[in-house]
């Protein structure tokens, strides 16, 4: 069987659109974002507010976000799962152990960046980043140890650095770029004239980028594009929504009429189809 970095190499590299990687928070999400797109995004945002419950501000601990993407490979095995891994986990070793435990389960690609601890939201003020020696050597240490997993070299850098990291990044192995937190569609077209890479585009709903479509993106060189976290946040305006509908009308649950909001017969057939899926998969 053809290992899902392998498979997603091919597809960015014969140059033809690929479907956009939607940010799933749990398995119950990557469920739902499966129907919509075969390529999810395990966003380190989204783990963090699911798992822990708090903001993306470095808490992650490299053994969670491994067992959480297991559980997405064993339920969702046809997808192509991009993780957030964030800085690797601080040190070099440990982002390379990370790697090779992701590749091993499956997971087509990894998005490895160039922030300092204390980290933060990509989209967020305040980042530190490393310098570039320091992450160059990290990520070509990563590079060196990977063999099918694709690679996503993330920048946090703005300004005139932006550029300067991108062609550091174009002289690696590196099979995607991304410089976070664009503000501009007219950076992403200076971006694209200075490297050959495919170049991947993060959009977050009232992030830092601006919002605009898939052939916008591709006009502008993008060959990717990341949502990372439409799911999350339309839960929390679910749930808040339903809840407050519920005590609203005294207690009395939403009338379970067409059109109206799922039900446990709907849940229950999301659900077993994971359960086909296993059964389906190879050995």
């Amino acid at each position: 069987m053809i290992h899902p970095g392998a498979l997603l190499r091919r597809e960015i590299q014969n140059g033809h659109p690929v479907s956009p990687f939607i940010g799933i928070y749990d398995s119950f999400s990557a469920t739902i974002a499966a129907k919509h797109s075969p390529n999810l995004f395990y966003s380190g945002f989204g783990f963090a507010a699911s798992h822990y419950g708090l903001p993306d501000l470095g808490y992650i601990a490299w053994s969670d976000i491994v067992q959480a993407a297991w559980r997405i490979r064993q339920i969702l095995p046809e997808s192509k799962l991009l993780v957030d891994v964030d800085d690797g986990y601080a040190d070099t070793a440990v982002a390379c152990h990370v790697t090779l435990q992701l590749e091993a389960m499956g997971v087509a690609m990894i998005m490895l960046e160039d922030q300092a601890r204390p980290r933060r939201c990509g989209h967020h003020d305040g980042k530190l980043i490393l310098p570039l020696d320091e992450y160059l050597e990290k990520l070509r240490e990563v590079l060196r140890r990977r063999t099918h997993v694709c690679v996503l070299a993330r920048t946090d850098a703005s300004g005139d650095e932006i550029f300067r990291r991108i062609e550091a990044l174009s002289e690696t192995e590196a099979d995607v770029l991304l410089v976070d937190g664009i503000r501009s569609i007219e950076t992403l077209r200076q971006v694209r004239k200075i490297t050959k890479k495919p170049i991947l585009f993060n959009q977050i709903a009232g992030g830092k980028s601006p919002r605009v479509s898939l052939s916008e993106l591709r006009k502008a060189g993008a060959s990717l594009a990341l949502y990372s976290t439409p799911c999350l946040f339309a839960a929390q305006a679910a749930i808040d929504d339903s809840l407050t509908q519920i005590f609203a009308q005294d207690g009395m649950l939403p009338d379970m009429t067409p059109g109206r909001p799922v039900g446990v017969e709907q849940c229950t057939v999301l659900l077993e189809a994971n359960v086909k899926r296993q059964e389906r998969a190879p050995a």
